[in-house]
Formats: C-alpha cells, structure tokens, sequence
C-alpha cells in the first residue's frame, strides 16, 4: 500500500485526522485508520503526525518522454449539435489550414454523431483533407464518456501531431478529459495559434495572470499539442466548393459507446434578444454608464441598429445587465462588423473578447481610456449626450 499507519508509533492523538482534506482518517482502538477509497495520497497526515507514525511512499516523479517522431497531421474536432455542425468547428479548419501550410501536412475533422453524411462535403470545402467519421445511433447527441473514448482510441491509433477543439461548453468537457487519459498538455482559451518553424512546434498564446498578460504556451516533449480556441477569435476560410477529400470510417465495439449517464432532452435556450456571438453590430457599455437606467440609451441605439446589447464585466458585476450580455474573457468572443463601446475603458480582459471586431468605435470622456489605442474612431464625451445624438442621426439617416 501507498500509505501505511505504523501502528507501533501511532499515538492517537488524531492531528492527522484534523488536517485530512478528504475526511480519510478514523481513530478506531485508539490508533489512526485511513480509508484508502477516500484517501488522494496528498500528504498533510505524513506532514502533520509529530510521531513519524505516517509512511508514504512517494512515486518517482521523473519519467521516460514519449517518442514523438511518428505523430504527424493537424486534428479539428468538428462539434456538432443535432446533426448540424457549428460555426466554431469552421473558424478552427481555417486557422488549421494555415498552420498545416507551414508544417507542410494534411488537416483533419473529426466528426462524432449519427446520421452526419449531409455535413460532409461541408467540412471538405472548409479547409480538411481528411475526414474520420464515427457513426452509430448512441452517439447521435454529446455525452462526455463515449465522445472522450472515441477521441483517445482515434488519437492512438493515427497519433495527430495537434489537436484543435472549440473552448464552448462541449469542447471544454471533452477535451480535458482526452488530455488526461492520453498523458498530453492542453493550453484552454487561446486567442492566437501559429507554428515556430524553427522547431516545429505549435505556439498557443493566450491571456495569463488574470489578462494582464498574453503568455505563449509550447508542449515540445508530448503528443499531440493540444489547444481550445473561444468562438469567433478565428475566421473561417472562404468555402471552395471544389475541394474534395478522404473519409476515414470507424467503428467500435459497443462498451466504447456505453456511457454511465444518460440523456433525457435537449431544451433549446429560448433568447428574445439577439445574440451577441453572432451579432454584426453590438453597443456595449462598462462601469461608464453609471447606472443600470443608463444601459436604456444603449438599447434604444441598438434598436434603431438592429444590434445586440453588450457589456464589459464592471456592468455584469454591477447587476446592470445580466450575464449573458457579457463580454470578454469571462464572458462571450466576438467579432462582429462594428463594435460600439461606451464607458468601457479597455482593459486587457475585455479587450481579448472583442478585439477582432471590424470596426471599434470607442465613447470615453477620458482621452487616455486605452479603449481609443484600439478604437478605429474615437469620440471624448459625455456617453449620456454622445449615445442619444447617435441614435437621432441614424434614425434620420436610416429612413432615408
């Protein structure tokens, strides 16, 4: 056993007990028991216990690295809901087709569900060379066990040098899960992928130390590299309806498809508000607007535009608008063709949401917001004054 009482030492003064995070320990006949089921082998008993009473044994931490040299190829797990693939698994073919370039390789999709053969032609026209489907009625819809069981058996088996999986609710559950069982690192949230030539590496970069930074992050000893990417941070390459490529067929016995959970339904969010991941125009505001009454002048110019309101995190917090107009690190990316930020000053951890936007048009009454270091037009005023006048000139011009 990993961890042992030495009965001889032990006292029962139960310090051990006290400092047990996972409430693994019992004084039973005046003498420490650990019930390894619970027990995690942290430690703090063996730390804690003044009598040496507590062995554990340690596990050499170094190992052998992996061979690397036989995994080659570009994997895209295309998501999929309801038989229809999502905007997302397209963003990430394009930025895979322009990494597979200066790697000189193929680009592959993985498509996981039932009844896809309609979504096919789809993905070749994308960007992907190849692509491995698997099929069967069980697997129709998401669910973390068998999705995570077909991914590692793949990955085994045709050894893709990276891995590119969306960072939405789908893609975040399955794809930590495939890390850990194939022993392989994972950068979550990258807003930039591209490929040190030198090396050949993938180089992921994303906001680190609560946005304050952009770390770049390598894998160089594992495989495959692997990364999440947050919707709308890449752009999809134009279609050529001309490409063609390979599909890869792949069944499995039954146990691989069993899951311990089972689905009931799918309820679609019901939204009667545009959403803004897929808005072409977005007014969003910030701490600013000083006060929730305000974000009523971002509505009303949001109307006139047919826009979707948005907001920095200060606002959310604020409880001005609710969450799931949220935009930035913790909330939604996007890139819509025009961005309207009023009373958002800019910072980092809001920046990295929006900054793919087209067109920013930045409203600040402080000329130093570093909102206007990125804005493409900047007005300094009164958001109060500014906003209203805005939505009196479109109304005008928009009729016409």
């Amino acid at each position: 056993m990993p961890i042992q009482i030495i009965i001889e030492k032990c006292t029962g003064c139960s310090l051990c007990v006290k400092v047990c995070p996972f409430d693994a320990i019992r004084i039973m006949d005046k003498k420490a028991q650990i019930d390894l089921n619970k027990c995690n082998l942290c430690g703090a008993c063996v730390d804690a216990c003044k009598f040496k009473a507590v062995f554990l044994e340690r596990p050499d931490a170094t190992c052998a690295l992996p061979d690397i040299k036989d995994y080659k190829g570009i994997w895209v797990f295309i998501e999929q809901k309801k038989g229809k693939v999502q905007s997302i698994s397209y963003e990430l073919l394009g930025k895979a087709s322009e990494l597979a370039n200066k790697l000189n390789t193929q680009v592959s999709a993985v498509l996981i569900g039932h009844d896809l053969a309609d979504q096919l032609d789809e993905i070749f026209w994308h960007g992907a060379d190849n692509i491995y489907l698997v099929e069967a009625p069980e697997i129709a819809n998401f669910q973390d066990e068998p999705y995570t069981n077909i991914l590692v058996k793949l990955i085994e088996k045709y050894k893709p040098e990276i891995m590119l999986c969306g960072a939405s609710a789908i893609g975040r559950s399955l794809i930590s899960r495939v890390a850990i069982k194939i022993k392989a690192g994972l950068t979550a949230d990258c807003t930039g992928l591209d490929i040190d030539e030198s090396k050949k590496i993938l180089l992921q970069t994303r906001p680190a130390f609560g946005g304050n930074i952009m770390a770049t992050i390598i894998s160089p000893n594992f495989r495959p590299q692997m990364a999440t990417v947050r919707h709308k941070v890449m752009q999809p390459i134009t279609p050529d309806k001309k490409r063609k490529g390979r599909i890869i067929r792949e069944n499995f016995p039954g146990e691989v498809y069993f899951s311990r959970t089972k689905l009931l339904d799918i309820i679609e969010e019901v939204e009667t508000l545009i959403n803004i991941s897929e808005a072409d125009i977005i007014v969003s505001g910030g701490r600013g607007m000083g006060g929730k009454e305000n974000f009523q002048i971002l509505g009303e110019l949001a109307h006139v535009l047919g826009a979707a309101v948005g907001a920095s995190r200060a606002a959310v917090d604020s409880g001005w608008i609710p969450y799931s107009h949220q935009v930035g690190q913790t909330g939604r990316t996007v890139a819509p063709k025009i961005y309207i930020a009023c009373g958002i000053s800019g910072q980092i951890q809001h920046l990295v949401g929006m900054q793919s936007s087209k067109i920013i048009i930045a409203i600040n009454k402080d000329p130093e917001a570093p909102i206007f270091k990125i804005a493409t037009y900047g007005i300094v005023g009164d958001l109060t004054q500014v906003v209203p006048a805005l939505t009196r000139k479109f109304k005008e011009v928009l009729k016409k």
